[in-house]
């Protein structure tokens, strides 16, 4: 048995060397007694080596180079989407509402293909400047350039809307067209009684284009003239006269196309209101197959240009061809563009024996009647009301 104790002077430990019970030694049995054997030596920790200092600026110069071939790349790219190659295309109609700005407008000219992209023109606006986008509609061509896009934005809207509503004559059309920049009251006018345009509904000889144009919302765009605008009203009516079947209308009701569009422009003036268009056609066809005088107030004020207002003893005894009070029959020509609806009614009328109406209700209702004295009793009626 070992007995332990304090380290004597002899003892290494008393020199801080450990013992052969310490942690740093081993006591292992060996062919020579088990004596204490040193520990294995340990490997030494590998230590990493660190990275060239000279690889550092290379690296930065790669870099350097990938940024500037970006940019030079980007830079010719969107030269290349701001004026791009080829003629321009058709013109389309892009309409800004308030508070758009340019950037925005931009997504809305790409879906349009005015331009190719919309991000290369919002960075090439941010060198070249923003022009202020008011609202209205702007006409553009595809494939513009950025430069012309913003010419266009900066000038201002340039197409307007033209509305042509049923019983306007040419005459009123052509001072609403008067309004519009770059057009003349007096040469759409002047194109419109030419002969220029025709209409295939039109008799030979007439250049008369009145309940030949058709009604509604017309785009007049940059650029526009009077004849193709003409043209565009023109072909309208047409297709509304084809879809109604026009011809085989009118002649089963014993009229040329062309007097069934003058009863229609007739009813347009003299029913004003849907419900009356109907009876208003058929008290019309009923005077015509009588060879009763039609006696319309309408006729008359069309002769003196007027729409509308009271029709004195002097307006019905004026000499004209318009004056349905003096003169049987139908007038030379429509009086007015009428509605799809006085069309209709015009064609296919209701039965009645009526000859005869008069607005008997604030809200334009007729009443119509087959004898004098049936009138003059909706008559006194109508005075009664305020309406005489």
């Amino acid at each position: 048995m070992t007995t332990t104790g304090p380290p004597g002077p002899d003892d290494p430990r008393s020199h801080g060397i450990p013992g052969p019970d310490d942690a740093g030694w081993a006591v292992l049995p060996a062919d020579d007694g088990g004596g204490p054997v040193p520990p294995p030596t340990r490997p030494r920790r590998q230590h990493r080596s660190r990275p060239d200092r000279h690889r550092w600026p290379k690296v930065i110069a790669a870099g350097v180079a990938v940024v500037v071939l970006v940019l030079v790349g980007g830079f010719f790219w969107v030269q290349h989407e701001a004026s791009p190659g080829g003629p321009a295309g058709a013109q389309v109609v892009a309409t800004v509402r308030s508070g758009t700005g340019a950037s925005a407008l931009a997504s809305t000219l790409e879906s349009k293909g005015v331009i190719s992209s919309s991000l290369a023109y919002r960075i090439w606006s941010q060198f070249h400047g923003s022009p202020s986008v008011l609202p209205g509609s702007y006409a553009f061509n595809k494939n513009s350039s950025f430069t012309t896009v913003d010419g266009v934005i900066s000038a201002g809207p340039n197409v307007f809307p033209l509305e042509i509503p049923p019983g306007f004559t040419v005459a009123e059309v052509a001072d609403r067209v008067g309004q519009l920049p770059g057009h003349s009251s007096v040469a759409f006018a002047t194109v419109a009684d030419s002969g220029t345009v025709r209409s295939r509904w039109q008799p030979a000889g007439s250049t008369n284009l009145d309940g030949l144009l058709g009604t509604g919302q017309y785009v007049v765009v940059p650029g526009e003239t009077d004849t193709q605008l003409l043209t565009e009203m023109v072909d309208r009516f047409d297709r509304l006269a084809d879809r109604l079947n026009l011809p085989t209308a009118s002649a089963a009701l014993g009229l040329t196309p062309y007097q069934a569009i003058t009863v229609a422009s007739i009813v347009e003036k003299e029913g004003v209101i849907a419900q009356n268009l109907g009876p208003v056609a058929r008290v019309i066809l009923n005077r015509l197959a009588r060879d009763m005088p039609l006696q319309m107030d309408s006729t008359v004020l069309y002769s003196e240009g007027r729409d509308g207002g009271p029709v004195t003893k002097t307006d019905l005894a004026i000499h004209s061809p318009y004056n349905t009070y003096l003169n049987k029959g139908l007038t030379p020509t429509p009086i007015c563009f009428p509605s799809e609806a006085a069309l209709q009614a015009t064609l296919h009328p209701p039965s009645g024996t009526w000859l005869y109406f008069v607005v008997v209700e604030p809200d334009g209702t007729e009443a119509f009647a087959d004898t004098f004295a049936q009138q003059q009793a909706n008559e006194a009626l109508a005075k009664q009301r305020g309406l005489g």
